[in-house]
């Protein structure tokens, strides 16, 4: 009896670890027959946290998760499938997208704890739903040289732009301190005096305007990412901006004013930058006084690592957020250096942007409009799906 005794008592520890282990993996949401498990929300909850995700994360996961199973039902009836190989491809130019090598990119998933099937699953249900809303809706989405006419016609009612003049932030927010600096960013969202704005300016913001309480200039609304432009615009005299996640960053802005000016600088179509990564500020600094152009940063990489130069020419949504807001305070040929947490620095040069005008090129617009509709039956199709599913709890 006392040897028994004995055996139970040693066993309980690991009969308990092995107890939580099954419920770790045991269902917690079905949607229909597919099961959810606590691993699979605690996975999505720390990529998101990764991502600074805003909003009540263990919602946004259980949201996410639903949505995704729902999408994989309806391509797993429809045959869809995505290669083992598009996959790692999609995988690394998610990485690419943050200006990381795909090592560096798993290096920072496996220190949040996020493994690297749970991003692979992620990039595959968005990828592969995205191509199979294409073939599926193609059809339906075409887009007619009248519907091209007719928003042209309503667009060329807009003669005048608008200009905001904003005071910026940029906390660094390396994944050690992420926490500690959303934190303080939520804070200082709460203001609504300029002077403390720009208190909190001189003591956190990451930024050279940080020496002048991160008071901008005058700058088109343009400029910044297209996905701001409306958070920014609705602002009232003194009102800041919720804290917005970048790479590495956390942003801020808090409006001093708005207004409209006439015959309106046309919205770039292409944006053309090179960043570039320093071991410290002071690096990145002096390297702005022996540059001129873009070009010249090629000769004060040579010898370097490939990842430490960065030039793209892309669309306005396709730069990095944390790029695009530095972007929006340049032109042609000027640059400007942040700290990214660790000592380090990025330099950023604005090379050009091209204003092709997409309101006026109707291919261009075509795209856009398609791009438009077949998210709009998208939304729809998810909605049938989720309305006919059985899902507990």
């Amino acid at each position: 009896m006392r040897l028994t005794a004995l055996l139970t008592a040693l066993m309980l520890p690991f009969l308990a670890t092995a107890a939580t282990a099954q419920d770790q993996f045991s269902p917690v949401i079905t949607v229909n027959d597919s099961a959810i498990t606590a691993y699979d929300l605690d996975q999505r909850r720390r990529l998101l946290v990764l991502f600074r995700a805003p909003g009540n994360l263990d919602d946004v996961a259980r949201q996410q998760l639903i949505e995704e199973r729902l999408k994989q039902q309806e391509m797993d009836r429809a045959g869809i499938r995505i290669t083992p190989e598009n996959i790692a491809t999609e995988v690394e130019a998610f990485a690419s997208r943050a200006n990381l090598s795909l090592d560096q990119f798993q290096q920072i998933l496996a220190q949040s704890g996020v493994a690297a099937a749970t991003l692979e699953q992620f990039v595959q249900v968005g990828v592969t739903w995205r191509d199979y809303i294409r073939l599926r809706y193609s059809d339906q989405a075409q887009i007619t040289d009248a519907d091209i006419a007719r928003a042209l016609a309503q667009q060329s009612g807009s003669a005048d732009a608008l200009e905001v003049l904003l005071t910026e932030i940029i906390i660094p927010a390396p994944p050690p301190r992420a926490a500690e600096a959303n934190a303080i960013a939520t804070q200082i969202a709460q203001s609504r005096s300029q002077a403390e704005f720009e208190a909190a300016a001189r003591q956190y913001s990451a930024l050279p305007s940080r020496a002048d309480g991160g008071r901008l200039n005058w700058l088109p609304l343009s400029n910044y990412p297209p996905a701001l432009q409306g958070l920014i615009s609705s602002l009232a005299v003194g009102e800041v901006t919720p804290p917005i996640p970048i790479t590495n960053g956390v942003a801020l802005f808090q409006m001093r004013g708005i207004r409209e000016v006439p015959q309106a600088r046309p919205t770039p179509t292409t944006v053309d930058y090179a960043a570039m990564a320093f071991a410290d500020t002071a690096a990145a600094q002096s390297a702005t006084l022996r540059v001129d152009t873009c070009d010249d940063l090629f000769g004060l990489a040579k010898g370097q690592p490939a990842d430490v130069l960065t030039r793209e020419t892309v669309a306005p949504d396709q730069v990095p957020q944390g790029i695009a807001l530095e972007l929006a305070k340049l032109d042609m040929d000027e640059a400007s250096v942040t700290a990214t947490g660790g000592g380090n620095a990025l330099l950023v040069m604005m090379c050009g942007r091209a204003y092709g005008d997409a309101l006026t090129d109707p291919e261009a617009l075509r795209a856009q409009l398609q791009s438009q509709r077949l998210e709009q039956f998208a939304n729809a199709l998810l909605a049938d799906l989720r309305a006919a599913a059985v899902i507990r709890p």
